[in-house]
């Protein structure tokens, strides 16, 4: 019994002994995991930063006697406001800003004229009538929210119609300055926006355009990469540097779930003013079909990386049937690619991808007219089935690059991006544009 008691004491005393050491572990785990934000994108820590300047400057209002004697204890919706309003973006910003603002002054001007026509009958029909109107605001509004275009622009600011309304209108029956608290609230809410607003706007703006035109691009130019060497490692041409291409392979991963980013900073570009580059109304909504057409090649790049790890291996004399094709359709798709993501950051109006095109188009259609011969014969079948579906998956990834590049091009022209290939021709200049057999020079001499 005393040696169990002994060994329970002693396990109790590791125990305890070991508390601060893992504190101080969990301590640097936190600020290791900080690090690594804070790298990632150091846009994070001056957000954190602009929203504690915010909060500071509103919070002036409790800490001055003139301004809290303005305000009262409706002051503190100014800080609430900030908190709730203050996002990541200039657009989200400025578009939970302009919804709470409005919501509010529409949702207080009808709870304050629900309030006076209530009061008209007389007391004991007035919560009858305040109880009914909140009953019918609230479904119709909750049932407004369902519909698909309003519920991604304006949810948030439904949500605070409903709340508002029901503050004001329901607080009104035992407080008769309903006028005076609707007008107090409004009046902190929309300085408390303002302020939010200011300084996401002036202090180091992040725009969600921005974010959403380099995603896209990035998007394309990870298909590119992945494009560029997958040829190597199917066909195994460079052992020495095989690992090294298929680290690099990995990208495209990220392409497969950014629906719902992309639709967020779309939406969220939706607000933002004119800045940069970016014009009034610009067509963020093309963004989102050259993401939907970017997707749609990256499944098929998904499962040609399926391939690559598969245990169903193609004999390497069956291989060497597909390799030239295919290695130039993945090849060209992938200069095409890489163009067309360059023409999308630096806004130009460029057909320099083209050429790509064709070439890879070509290689398609000679792979598809090989497949129909009697090419597989004397060739067991388990054996064709891989390199089929390789080919296969190629070709569509063809199809699909040949998709995004007049995505692309209707995008240039809808945003009137600069066009580029025309000033060379002004000049004479001579594109130089790589090909898979080789660098060749296009002479564009102007007349």
């Amino acid at each position: 019994m005393d040696q169990e008691t002994t060994r329970c004491t002693t396990r109790a005393w590791r125990w305890f002994k070991a508390i601060p050491e893992k504190f101080v572990s969990k301590i640097m785990d936190a600020a290791t995991e900080g690090k690594k934000l804070g790298v990632e994108d150091p846009r994070r820590i001056i957000h954190s930063l602009k929203v504690g300047l915010a909060i500071s400057l509103v919070s002036l209002f409790y800490y001055f006697d003139p301004l809290y004697e303005g305000f009262g204890v409706s002051a503190m919706w100014a800080v609430m406001t900030v908190v709730v309003v203050f996002e990541f973006s200039v657009g989200a910003t400025l578009g939970r800003g302009i919804n709470r603002g409005i919501a509010t002054l529409l949702a207080g001007s009808l709870g304050v004229g629900a309030h006076r026509l209530a009061s008209f009958p007389g007391e004991k029909i007035e919560p009858i009538l305040l109880g009914l109107s909140v009953f019918l605001v609230a479904a119709a509004v909750t049932f407004i929210r369902f519909y698909p275009k309003l519920k991604a622009r304006y949810d948030y600011g439904l949500v605070i119609f409903i709340l508002t309304f029901c503050l004001i209108s329901v607080s009104g029956y035992r407080d008769d300055e309903v006028l005076e608290m609707a007008y107090k609230r409004l009046s902190t809410i929309l300085i408390g926006g303002a302020a939010a607003l200011i300084v996401c706007v002036l202090i180091c703006p992040i725009w969600a355009g921005e974010d959403l035109h380099n995603r896209v691009a990035g998007n394309i130019e990870n298909l590119g990469t992945f494009l560029e060497g997958f040829g190597c490692v199917y066909f195994q041409t460079l052992d020495d540097k095989l690992q090294d291409q298929k680290a690099s392979l990995d990208g495209y991963k990220s392409v497969l779930n950014s629906k719902s980013t992309e639709e967020s900073l779309a939406n969220f570009a939706k607000w933002e003013p004119r800045h940069g580059r970016f014009r009034y109304r610009h067509p963020w909504d093309q963004y989102l079909k050259i993401g939907m057409l970017v997707r749609e090649c990256a499944y098929r790049v998904d499962a040609l990386n399926g391939h690559l790890n598969s245990e169903m291996k193609t004999p390497p004399e069956v291989r060497a049937k597909i390799q030239e094709l295919c290695t130039k359709m993945s090849s060209e798709s992938s200069l095409a690619l890489k163009e067309l993501s360059l023409a999308i950051k630096t806004m130009s109006s460029s057909s320099i991808a083209d050429p790509h095109i064709v070439n890879a188009k070509t290689a398609a259609k000679k792979l598809k007219s090989l497949l129909k011969t009697g090419l597989w014969e004397d060739t067991n079948f388990l054996d064709i089935i891989p390199a089929a579906a390789v080919s296969s998956l190629l070709i569509e990834i063809v199809s699909c690059t040949v998709k995004i590049a007049d995505s692309v091009h209707e995008l240039a022209s809808k945003a009137k991006f600069n066009n580029d290939v025309l000033k060379q021709k002004e000049k004479g200049k001579v594109l130089r544009v790589p090909s898979i057999e080789g660098s060749h020079n296009i002479a564009i001499n102007s007349e």
